[in-house]
C-alpha cells in the first residue's frame, strides 16, 4: 500500500512539474515572484512557470476577455474577489498571499523625504501609479489626501506600480510611490509610510484553472517557506490566512 501511495504521489509530483503554468501578476510582485519560481524549481526542476506581469485592473480585463491565465496573482483584494463572484476564480481559492508596504522613494541624494517634505513642494516631479488602475496609486492617493502637494509639484501618473519605479529610477520623477519590495537593497532616500496612512494592501491570489500542477505551485505559495521568502522580499503576512510566521 505505501509503494502504491509513493507511486501515485510521484505521478501527481511529475505531471505538476510538467504542465505549464501560465500566471498573471500584479508589477509590484513580478519580481518576488521570480525569485519563488526560481526556488519552486529547486524542488520542481521540470516546471514550465510562465509569467505575464501588469496592472491589476488590465489583468482583470484581460481574465474577463478570456485571457489563459492559471493563476491571478493581484496587488488588491476587490478584483480577485470581483472574478471569483464572476464564477472566473475557482471558488474557495480566494486569499491572501501578502499585504504590501508603500514607500516614497528617491534614488539621489537631497533633503529627507517625509510628509512634510511633499507639503513644501521639496520633491518634484513625483510619480505615482494609477488610482483607478493600481492598488499602490490607490494607496499613494490616499497620502495625497493627508499630505497635499503644492501646485508647484508636477504629479506623474504611471500606469502601474513598475512604471512609477522606473521614472524615479531612470530620473524621470525625482521621487516616486513604490513598494518596499522594489527598493529593497537599494540606495537613495526613502520614506517608508505608515500603515495608518493608507487602506491596507491586501494582495491575493485566486486559482483560473484546477490543473494539478497550477494547484501544485499554489500550494507552495502558502507553504511556510514561500512565506518567509515573502516576509524578507518587503511585505507582511501576518494577516495572510495560514497565519503563517
Amino acid at each position: 500500500m505505501k509503494c502504491l501511495f509513493a507511486s501515485l504521489l510521484l505521478m501527481v509530483v511529475t505531471i505538476a512539474a510538467a504542465e505549464p503554468v501560465q500566471i498573471a501578476v500584479a508589477a509590484n510582485f513580478s519580481s518576488p515572484l521570480k525569485q519563488l519560481v526560481a526556488q519552486y524549481r529547486q524542488h520542481n526542476p521540470r516546471a514550465d512557470i510562465q509569467i505575464t506581469v501588469g496592472s491589476s485592473g488590465k489583468l482583470a480585463a484581460q481574465i474577463r476577455q478570456g485571457a489563459p491565465y492559471d493563476i491571478f496573482l493581484a496587488a488588491d483584494a476587490r478584483r480577485p474577489q470581483e472574478l471569483a463572484s464572476e464564477g472566473l476564480i475557482l471558488a474557495g481559492t480566494v486569499r491572501t498571499y501578502a499585504i504590501g508596504r508603500l514607500v516614497l522613494w528617491s534614488p539621489g541624494a537631497g533633503e529627507v523625504l517625509d510628509g512634510q517634505s511633499l507639503v513644501a513642494g521639496m520633491v518634484t516631479p513625483v510619480a505615482m501609479a494609477n488610482p483607478r488602475t493600481a492598488p499602490y496609486g490607490e494607496a499613494a492617493q490616499a497620502v495625497l489626501e493627508r499630505f497635499p502637494l503644492p501646485a508647484s509639484v508636477i504629479l506623474v501618473k504611471a500606469e502601474n506600480v513598475g512604471q512609477s519605479y522606473h521614472f524615479a529610477h531612470s530620473g524621470a520623477a525625482e521621487a516616486a510611490f513604490v513598494a518596499l519590495s522594489q527598493i529593497r537593497g537599494q540606495g537613495g532616500r526613502q520614506w517608508r509610510i505608515p500603515d495608518a496612512f493608507y487602506p491596507p494592501i491586501l494582495q491575493q491570489a485566486g486559482l483560473l484553472t484546477d490543473a494539478p500542477a497550477t494547484h501544485h505551485f499554489y500550494d507552495f505559495l502558502f507553504s511556510a517557506e514561500a512565506q518567509a521568502m515573502i516576509r524578507e522580499l518587503g511585505y507582511r503576512t501576518d494577516e495572510v490566512a495560514d497565519n503563517v510566521e
